[in-house]
């Protein structure tokens, strides 16, 4: 995980995050199946059964399945868990792999600055995984792409819809303009 710019003594690194359950078995098979975590623990927590998954063995867990989701919610809390892929290759692999282990709603999309591909787990939480453009468009911007097209076919599309954005840049230049603003905004 990338960690925050550090001021003050105040830094702070995302770690790991917990998802309320239906279905623990179903949802521990989907993401130690299609995703590839390992169960590093699982055990009771008074009522509360927890399944603690990471893919990453400097932490105990990135994310904790936890029992006790209401069957009844009237729309899905998760707006999205987005997971970042080394290259296009990886994304086609993990592509197969969702389709084969039940996922649902698939739509492969580029939003300029990445390609991602977008589908829902057993109970309907929206996962994105996505790979980084050399490119910088504002967001949002959304364009469905087709995994059958080649990786050159598919980066020569991000390109084409980023540079068409008017505030165009490179990744690196925009890292270096809002690295500037989180400095000044841990100033404050």
């Amino acid at each position: 995980m990338t960690q925050a710019p550090s001021s003050g003594g105040l830094s702070l690194a995302f770690s790991h995050f917990g998802i309320y359950v239906q279905d623990l078995d179903a949802m521990a098979r989907f993401y130690t199946g299609a995703l590839r975590f390992t169960q590093t623990d699982k055990g009771d927590l008074g009522h509360v059964q927890l399944v603690f998954l990471s893919r990453d063995p400097n932490e105990h867990h990135q994310i904790v399945l936890a029992t006790g989701r209401p069957a009844d919610l009237p729309f899905n809390l998760i707006n999205q868990i987005s997971f970042r892929v080394p290259d296009i290759a990886t994304l086609r692999r993990f592509h197969t792999r969702l389709n084969d282990s039940g996922a649902t709603d698939m739509q492969p999309v580029t939003h300029g600055n990445a390609i991602s591909l977008y589908c829902r787990d057993p109970e309907g939480n929206r996962l994105e995984l996505f790979v980084d453009t050399p490119w910088y468009c504002a967001q949002p911007l959304r364009v469905p792409i087709d995994f059958a097209d080649s990786d050159d076919v598919i980066l020569a599309k991000a390109e084409a819809i980023a540079t068409r954005t008017p505030d165009f840049m490179s990744r690196a230049d925009w890292q270096a303009k809002v690295a500037a603003k989180m400095r000044a905004d841990q100033d404050v």
